[in-house]
């Protein structure tokens, strides 16, 4: 499907009994597959994941086979034959698209003769492009503005279009900016880390859709319990706040929690950049329809938690 056109119309979700422990299969243990990685195995579920190199397979501390998507063999991953559950969190390559899906017959066979029951794609709400500021749900027609966001796109309807014909549940996550420990604007100025070309680019921007890690993690699991395919859900938390208003709050946390790590260089450089904005997210569909209720609805709860917990982290540490 190109992009401009209305999406096709998702199966009606459908109630089911609640998953026990299962057999998840993480493609791309980053920092979202690593911490869903990390709270299943609590949960006594089998979680294998992939990493591209030796280095990061022993960073990760679970068990996870190095897998190159543009260059191993599908069939070498054995865990795929066995895994009840796939989340998808391997991003698009440039002038590649998503790597595993050029491999779409073997990936179908795989899938076909394993014993999947659920599939899960994380994806971005850049898809949506610039929406001139309006309010945007899963039913916007997307039009995307950047070369990723089409890639992510065309990677959403590649993994939808495959599972088409199995049976199986299959959803589509769209996350806003991803944060949480270790990677949040008050890790940022603590470090006391020049902003990425990237990230600048983002200071302009009037809204922005962002959510914790914890949120992702249980918006995953509010959808193991239902049966449905090509349903898209946004998973963003309830405050399109401008990336400079973000800053300034962790600047002011970190201001009165700990002086000597604050800086006046670290975020954004003035509220005077920001421009018309692009979009702000909805979150509706994810609450109504899966019953999520956001553990950190805005930036302010999750930097805070953050925050506490270097607190009681450095609490911990005094007593060794």
């Amino acid at each position: 499907m190109a992009p401009g056109i209305a999406p096709k119309p998702a199966v009606p979700i459908t109630a089911a009994q609640p998953k026990k422990p299962g057999h998840m299969l993480v493609l791309g243990t980053g920092f979202v597959g690593r911490y869903v990685s990390e709270r299943l195995l609590a949960q006594g579920w089998q979680v294998p994941g992939t990493c591209t190199s030796a280095a990061k397979k022993m960073e990760l501390g679970m068990n996870a086979s190095i897998f190159d998507a543009t260059r191993s063999n599908l069939a070498n991953l054995h865990a795929m034959q066995d895994a009840t559950h796939l989340l998808i969190s391997v991003p698009p390559i440039p002038g590649v698209g998503d790597p595993l899906l050029s491999s779409h017959a073997d990936l179908q066979r795989t899938l076909t003769d394993g014993n999947l029951q659920w599939l899960c794609y994380l994806s971005s709400t850049g898809v949506y492009g610039d929406c001139g500021g309006a309010w945007v749900d899963e039913d916007r027609v997307v039009n995307p503005n950047k070369e990723s966001s089409k890639l992510r796109y065309a990677a959403e309807e590649g993994w939808l279009d495959l599972v088409d014909d199995l049976d199986l549940s299959a959803f589509v996550r769209r996350l806003g900016g991803i944060y949480g420990p270790g990677r949040s604007a008050l890790d940022t100025i603590a470090k006391r880390k020049s902003l990425s070309r990237t990230q600048k680019l983002r200071e302009s921007k009037q809204y922005t859709a962002r959510i914790h890690v914890a949120d992702i993690y249980q918006a995953i699991l509010a959808s193991m319990g239902v049966r449905s395919a090509r349903k898209i859900y946004n998973v963003v938390d309830d405050d399109p706040a401008p990336r400079a208003e973000v800053f300034a709050f962790a600047q002011s946390l970190i201001e009165k929690r700990y002086p000597d790590l604050a800086t006046d260089s670290a975020g954004p450089d003035s509220q005077d950049r920001i421009i018309a904005g692009e979009k702000r997210v909805s979150n509706a569909r994810l609450k109504e329809e899966l019953g999520v209720r956001l553990v950190h609805p805005s930036y302010r709860s999750g930097l805070q938690s953050i925050l506490d917990s270097w607190l009681a982290e450095s609490t911990t540490s005094s007593k060794m």
